[in-house]
Parts: structure tokens; sequence; C-alpha cells
């Protein structure tokens, strides 16, 4: 028993029923007789400190994830502790205990990408579990940074599980799922943060799995989660999700057993207004009390190791004052993580970079070109200082260049202003491209549209996506853009992969540009006018239409995302191009056998052959050779950054577990036979290759007999 362990249950021993049951809910009162101070739970920290007021506001968690970079994810979160904390202080001083003040934050997201209809899906790092897992414990890691035994901040890995839309069905909904896809799919990302890095929280998602609502499922939160994984943190119900139970699940008739089941299931605090319950849950013995000492002890050993009953001065993270929020650093890296989110899609005929020396004017169209919203995503902060994609360009060519600019049209209704006529700025459009040399079309969404049900003011699907397109004029501006014979430069900021079919056909330069926070605006501009190269790759695949997609209500994995997919890619998980060239070399496997405790080492050399620096995400793909299996999996990854002509070695490792496959009884199991190891800068499919002129190597191993891990 750790020391917060034991001091925690002495704690609780004090208090009585009441007042265990009032600590059981998000916003817990003051304890005063016992030194407790009122604390509120909810906090959200996804790409920075959010709903609290000025902070770093980072690129969306999505557009992180298309960095392919562990260390970049884990830089970031600690300057979101640090500025977490910085906040705190000045807060707790004056005795502001309000939602959004604490220091238990609410992130990351792993829920697993699988259709890019989810509004939400923007809050995750993408469809492949492996990648969300590397980056979700590189947060973790950083949110929660330890010193003296105290933690600076503790973070929760949500939505458990099985939990990627529809948002308008989410409070009644059915996830229906295979033991070998929950396993293969939906759980790694959520086990690696609770095994690796030691999440201190969970939190349950609204919907049911198998029958069972998750924030009162025995399957997940005892058997799987506690039991299989062994894990000692708290589970934190999403906000009003037990009051589902019997409201819309119908699985209960009544308050009293819906809290009853969250808690007896394991669900230690209450995003909502069940728990009050709990005192006659107890006393009437449909929960017992020691299962509601345990659930309080959880938390107060949370909040001990947050340093929140110490002597003021005595936590070490108590000296880090305001100074620390919104620093010179902490916006620097904000650009930085921008600049490495960017994905290239297309550049033909090297388009670009523009060279600003050679332009007397530039066009720049279209709604999101000049919208705040559109660089944050949701669940964000405030910035002290936006940049959008207007501004980037217009900072960046000064008075060397003359700008033009419409807006021309709106996200989705038919005109700008209510007294006009439809599409009442596409005159205007076509005046800004007659009179530039090139234009640069910013089109996409943003989190009034797409997000989540009730954040999104989305009147059609309830913050969700109905089809992949861009919506209302934009494609109509778009066209109207290429007809004028100018070269065109489209911008996509979207949450979400689109179907860029007719853009990929026409468009000669497409950039996928997320929602990528307050500095975005510049990082696209820099990307423009070559003044970095683009490294960015797809997290998540960009389809052709939606018409190849299962339905969107079907968790079965089949026939979902680059490891299951059957169809060709318009652009594939993995891809991006840059402005330098790469060539993977010296590719060597220390064995070729796999063993159960064994492990492989991968060695390559990677060297720049181009004319400017840049970084490339070194990828490897696993694939067993036989019937019935996934695609290749990314099972390994490492980020390089090189000068034009350097070259580096770069050594990645494969455990056996890398080899394993979960059967359909959920055993996890290298079987007897060949397995292709794939080592270069994307995915081995054909797509691939076709966009980038480049095949990855391939090397075989094998395990010569059956492997249970």
């Amino acid at each position: 028993m750790s020391k917060y362990r034991e001091r925690a249950a002495k704690l609780v021993a004090q208090m009585t029923l009441e007042e265990k049951v009032s600590q059981t809910l998000y916003n817990a009162p003051a304890i005063e007789r016992l030194g407790i101070p009122a604390y509120n739970w909810w906090n959200e920290a996804l790409h920075g400190v959010a709903r609290a007021g000025t902070a770093t506001v980072f690129p969306q968690a999505i557009g992180v994830a298309a960095a392919f970079d562990e260390e970049l994810a884990g830089r970031m979160a600690e300057v979101i502790a640090t500025e977490a904390r910085a906040k705190y202080n000045v807060q707790k001083k004056e005795g502001d205990r309000d939602i959004y003040k604490g220091l238990t934050f609410w992130s990351p997201n792993v829920n697993i990408f699988r259709d890019p209809r989810w509004g939400r899906g923007q809050e995750t790092y993408g469809e492949d579990p492996y990648l969300s897992g590397r980056l979700g414990v590189r947060f973790v890691e950083g949110l929660q940074e330890e010193k003296d035994g105290f933690m600076k901040a503790a973070a929760c890995a949500k939505h458990f599980a099985v939990h990627s839309g529809p948002e308008k069905l989410r409070h009644e909904f059915d996830a229906r799922v295979s033991r070998q896809d929950l396993y293969e799919t939906y759980l790694p990302a959520f086990k690696a943060c609770v095994q690796e890095a030691g999440v201190e929280a969970v939190m349950g998602a609204y919907n049911r799995t198998n029958g069972e609502p998750c924030c009162g499922s025995k399957t997940l939160l005892l058997d799987i989660l506690r039991k299989e994984w062994g894990f000692e943190g708290h589970v934190v119900s999403d906000c009003w999700a037990i009051n589902d139970f019997h409201a819309h699940h119908r699985i209960t008739k009544t308050p009293l057993e819906s809290a009853s089941m969250a808690m007896n299931n394991g669900c230690d605090v209450n995003c909502g207004c069940m728990f009050p319950n709990l005192r006659d849950a107890v006393r009437g013995g449909y929960v017992e009390e020691a299962r509601l000492d345990e659930a309080v002890t959880n938390l107060m050993e949370c909040r001990m190791k947050l340093g929140m009953f110490e002597e003021e001065g005595t936590v070490p993270f108590d000296g880090i004052g305001y100074d620390q929020v919104d620093t010179p650093e902490h916006k620097s890296l904000n650009l930085e993580i921008a600049r490495k989110s960017l994905v290239l899609l297309k550049n033909e005929d090297h388009l670009l970079p523009l060279d600003p020396g050679k332009l007397k004017t530039i066009g720049v169209i279209g709604p999101n070109a000049d919208s705040r919203k559109a660089l944050v995503g949701n669940y964000e902060g405030t910035a002290s200082r936006y940049i959008t994609v207007l501004e980037g360009i217009q900072d960046y060519v000064g008075d060397q260049v003359r700008v033009y600019y419409s807006e021309g049209c709106t996200l989705y209704q038919d005109r700008t202003s209510n007294l006009a006529q439809a599409n009442d700025r596409i005159s205007e459009v076509k005046a800004v491209c007659s009179v530039s040399d090139v234009v640069v079309v910013v089109l996409g969404l943003d989190a009034t549209i797409e997000g989540e049900e009730g954040d999104a003011g989305n009147e059609f699907a309830s913050g969700d996506k109905l089809d992949l397109k861009f919506p209302g004029l934009q494609p109509e501006i778009l066209r109207t853009a290429y007809e004028s014979g100018k070269p065109v430069i489209l911008v996509s900021m979207t949450g979400s992969a689109m179907a860029l079919n007719w853009e990929d056909s026409h468009i000669p330069a497409i950039i996928q540009a997320w929602y990528p926070g307050a500095a975005g605006g510049r990082a696209v501009a820099e990307l423009i006018f070559g003044a970095y190269s683009p490294e960015g790759k797809l997290p998540v695949t960009f389809y052709r239409t939606t018409e190849e997609l299962p339905e969107f209500t079907d968790y079965a994995m089949k026939n979902r995302t680059y490891r299951y997919m059957e169809q060709e890619a318009l652009y594939p998980f993995g891809f991006g191009l840059s402005f330098t060239t790469f060539e993977v070399n010296k590719v060597e496997m220390d064995s070729d056998k796999i063993s159960a405790d064994g492990e492989i080492k991968i060695r390559t050399n990677i060297k720049n052959t181009g004319v400017i620096a840049g970084g490339e995400a070194v990828q490897v793909y696993v694939e067993a050779l036989r019937e019935g299996t996934p695609n290749p999996q990314l099972k390994g990854l490492q980020k390089v950054y090189l000068q034009p002509g350097e070259e580096k070695q770069v050594e990645i490792t494969l455990k056996s577990q890398a080899f394993a496959l979960y059967n359909e009884e959920a055993e996890f199991i290298v079987e007897k036979g060949e397995y292709a190891v794939y080592v270069g800068t994307q995915q081995p499919d054909a797509r691939s290759s076709a966009l980038t002129g480049q095949k990855p190597a391939c090397l075989k191993a094998t395990a010569e007999e059956r492997i249970r891990l």
C-alpha cells in the first residue's frame, strides 16, 4: 500500500456516509472539519489547458497525431501540465475552485477513429491502435510528470470503450463488437495508457458495449480494467452518462438502480447528478459501504498525489507562477507542432513552394481563410493571439506581394448575408482570381459543425458528417478558382478525412491542415512559401466515398481503416509528401526468428538525398503471411531529422507482441509461420507506392512454433 493509499484510507474512515457520498460527485463540496477543500474534478486539456482562459492552444489532437512523433506529444503535454499548475496555483490563491480550475484533466481521447463521419474523431490520434497507444502513453507521461513523489497533473484516458459515434445515438446506442475486434482494435491504446504510463483515471463512454452501459460495465471496468490490467487509479463517468442507464438505455428502472450499478461495477466519481442516490443505496443494501469507501479512497489518493492536502510551499510545483502561462517558449513549440502536423497530399510539378519574389499578387479565398474557429477545433482554450491562414500569408509576404481576399461563402449556408441572394460572393471570387497570379483556397469544416453532440451546432447530424464532401457552396468556390486558369493551392482545414476525388484530379497542390492551433496560419503560410519542408503523415485513411464504408453503426472492423480495408484508398494512412527526398537503405534484422521472450532489432540507414533539411517518419509494418489476417499493421515508428546529404542509422525493436494477433476467443497468439516486416517511410500498399514512387524494404521473420502471449 502506498503512503498516499494508507493516508487516504485513514481520511475516509473519518467521514460520515453523507460526506463520503458527497465526495463521489464531480463538484465535490468541502468537508471543513476534516480540512478537505471543495474540488471540481472536471477539467479539459486535449490540446492545451481548455475552457479556463488564456493558455497555449496547440493543434487539435488529430493534427498532433499527423506529426507521427511520440516525443513531440510528450513535450506538448509537459507544457500543458506546467500551464495547468500555473493557473491552478493562482486560482487556488484566490479561492477559485470552479469547474475547469482543477488538476484532473479528462484527456487524452484514445478512442479509435474507425469511421470518418464521426465528429469527435478530431479529438483522437487517428485510426491505428499502435499509433494511438504510443501518443497516448507519451501524453500521459508528460502530463503526469512526477517530482519528489508528487504528480504535476492527472490524465484520464477516455472514453472506455468501443466508442466512436454516431453522436446522435450515443445515449442509447449498443456497440456490438466481437472479442477479437475488442482486443485487437478498441482496447490496445487504453491498455498502453494503463500499463505503460500509469494513467491516473479512465472515463467510461456513454454507449453500451455488448449490452452493458460502459460506465457500469462489469466486463470493462472490473474484469478487464481492474483485474486483467491491474488498474489502480479512479474511474469517472462521462457527463450525465449514468442517467442514461434508466432514461435511454433502459437497463435500470430508477436513478437509485443506475447509481448502484455504476458504483458496484467500479465507477468512482460521477460527472452528473446520480450519485447522491448512493446514500439510500448503501442504507438499503444495494451498495456495500466498503465499496463506497474504496471509491472515495481512490479519489482522495489522487488528490494527495497532486499535493492538495499539503502545507503551502511544500509541493515542488507550488512555485510555478503565472508567468509560465503562454510563454515565448511555449508559443515556439506550438508553431513547431503546427508545422509538423501539416500533410502535403499533392504537389504536381512542384508547384510548392511558391517563390514570393516571382509573384506580384496572390488571392486567398474561402470560409476558413480568416477563421479563428478553424484553427482550434473543439475542447480549446483561449489564445493570446491567433494567426489565420490569411494573416499568415499577409505577414509572410509583407508589402512585397499584394494579397487579395474573399470569404467566398460560409461553411454550409448558401449566402453570407441573410438579405442577399444565394451565392452572394461568387462575383468577388471571380474578381480575386482574375487579379491574382496564384490562388490559395481555404475550405473545410470547424467545430461548430463537426464535433460533439450538443456542442457542435450541426443541424444535419448532431456533430457527425453525413458524407465526406465539403458542405454548402465550398465545392463551387473551388471549381470557380480552378476554372479561372490560375494555379490553385487547396488548404483543407478539417478534423477528419474528406473525399477529395475531384480535388485530386484537378487541383495541383493540396495541404491537409487539420485544426492547426493558434499559430496554424503562420505554419501554413511558411509551408506554402518553403520556409520548411512538410513532414506530416496521415493518421487516418482518406477514402474515396462513404459508399465503400460499412454502416456507421456497424462496429465490426471488417473493411474499416487501413488495417482491414479491401479497396484502394485515395490517400492512405501513413502517407505524406515532402519538399525533399529520402532514401532508406541497408535494412537488416539482427534475427529472423520470433520467440516468446525475444525481440528483433531492425536497423536501417535513412539519408536526405534532397537539397533542403527535413523530417521523415521511419515506419515499420508487420503482416502475418496466411489467410484471414489483417493487412500490414504499423508496429514501429521513429522520427528522424536530416540536413541535405546527411545520413543516420535508425534502430527499431519489435517484441514478440508485434507479431501476435488476437483470435476469436481474444487469445493473443503468434501463430507458427512466416511474417513480412516492411521498413520504409509509408505503408507497403500499392496506392502509397503509386503516390510516392517508393516501396518499403521487405524482410521475413519466422515463428517456428505457436506462441501464446
